[in-house]
């Protein structure tokens, strides 16, 4: 898997995702300590929890009501982040978990998708959701709050960065002004922001942000990005130039020293995946 990333794909930092099992680990020690392969980041939690569904990254959640879930979920971030410190890896990724509210997202893609984009139905139910929203988040994240200050204490000791991930969904942690907020309120040169260029077209396509303003507020605050297009409403995960992200306009809004990393549908080619690649250093170097 890595030597395929590397050589026939050609990068040269490699990011590790939540869906990486625990079984799979020595191999990737065995492999780094050749110095074949470099690691930029990892995605938290990685590995994967024990016990947990490969695709369950929020099996465990800073916001839940549950105390033992938010001990867990700070526990297999902190060994996330140990694992960064033996890998040489300089970013941890986090999601911060979600409000316990009726989900909207995907009702809103069903009606987008059906014709009723913005109609007098779509509209009602989007406020409806946003005063839900409103209402019940405080709670939720004084919750995130008191797992992240564990989290950026322990970070900052070992001297890896922690990077709070733009969502997809308008009822997970957190919206775009939840963020700034945040960083504001923690206050930490290790914390900071990591942009989702799918998931914040999604948002642009629902109609619940521009995704351009919202770079050009909070661009300069990124420590890194995921890189896939989307084509619309809601189907990210795509090679770059291949959807409706313009990235041209989005891109030079990032700060100068922004990770990119390709996170891609794991069925996309292998040659679709090298063609964007070549395409993204024809426009913006290396």
């Amino acid at each position: 898997m890595l030597g395929e990333i590397k050589g026939k794909l050609g990068f040269d930092l490699i990011e590790l995702d939540h869906s990486v099992r625990m079984s799979l680990m020595p191999g990737i020690q065995k492999v780094f300590d050749t110095g074949e392969i470099r690691f930029s980041s990892l995605h938290n939690f990685c590995p994967s929890p024990a016990g947990s569904p490969m695709t369950s990254i929020d099996c465990s959640k800073f916001s839940a009501a549950s105390a033992e879930e938010r001990e867990r979920a700070v526990t297999q971030t902190l060994q996330s982040i140990d694992l960064a410190g033996q890998l040489s890896a300089s970013f941890i990724v986090l999601h911060l978990g979600q409000v316990n509210m009726n989900p909207i997202t995907e009702r809103l893609i069903a009606m987008a998708k059906a014709g009723g984009y913005l109609s007098r139905e779509y509209v009602r139910m989007k406020i409806s959701a946003v005063k839900e929203r409103e209402k019940i988040a405080p709670e939720c994240l004084q919750r995130v709050k008191n797992c992240l200050r564990r989290i950026v204490e322990y970070a900052a000791a070992k001297n890896i960065r922690i990077g709070l991930e733009a969502r997809r969904d308008y009822e997970q942690i957190p919206t775009e002004r939840e963020l700034a907020n945040l960083l504001d309120e923690m206050n930490s040169p290790i914390l900071g922001y990591w942009h989702d260029f799918g998931h914040s077209q999604i948002k642009e396509n629902l109609g619940f942000l521009d995704h351009a303003e919202w770079l050009r507020a909070v661009g300069p605050r990124a420590f890194g990005c995921h890189v896939h297009d989307c084509i619309w409403p809601a189907r990210d995960h795509q090679p770059p130039f291949t959807g409706g992200v313009d990235f041209e306009k989005l891109v030079p809004l990032l700060s100068t020293n922004c990770l990119f990393v390709w996170e891609m549908n794991p069925n996309k080619a292998a040659d679709a995946i090298h063609q964007s690649v070549q395409m993204w250093k024809e426009r913006f170097g290396e």
